[in-house]
């Protein structure tokens, strides 16, 4: 696989088929909201290392639930919170950007991801300080089957 795509679990998000590409192209990882942890984490320098990718897209979606549960929702039940407290600091920020909370979300969510997989030590990080790689996010709506990239202005303003 060339690239690898960490991306939202929901059905409506076919990699393969947004980015025009055949199977063995991508690696892909699903996770609902795209949050990654320790076993994703081990994916991702798997595919980077061992396999030879070298782009890295942080795949979030319109209309997320997993996104949505964590600006709306105050409670949700078992292992579900870790999903949701790992995207909730990015509702949080969003609440400071004008216009729609959900959205906001969706896009604040993906440039903390970036930035954390960015920072990743050792495997990550020091690839793109090299260059051997490059993380990027962007969002895939569903409404029109765009995928829209963030651009690095708001990755940094954001991802932090």
């Amino acid at each position: 696989p060339f690239a690898v795509i960490i991306g939202c679990s929901d059905s409506r998000v076919p990699n393969e088929i947004i980015f025009d590409q055949g199977l063995g192209d991508l690696f892909i990882i699903r996770t609902a909201g795209q949050v990654s942890t320790y076993a994703s984490w081990g994916s991702i320098e798997f595919a980077v290392s061992a396999l030879g990718a070298r782009l890295i897209v942080v795949l979030g979606h319109t209309q997320c639930g997993a996104v949505t549960a964590a600006c709306k929702v105050p409670d949700v039940p078992g292992h579900i919170v870790t999903l949701i407290n790992a995207i909730r600091p990015a509702s949080i920020r969003a609440s400071q950007v004008p216009g729609d909370l959900v959205e906001n979300a969706v896009k604040v969510n993906v440039a903390m991801q970036v930035t954390q997989l960015r920072n990743l030590e050792p495997v990550l990080a020091d690839k793109v300080r090299s260059g051997e790689i490059q993380i990027a996010g962007a969002v895939y709506d569903l409404a029109s089957g765009e995928v829209k990239f963030l651009d690095e202005e708001f990755i940094t303003e954001w991802g932090t």
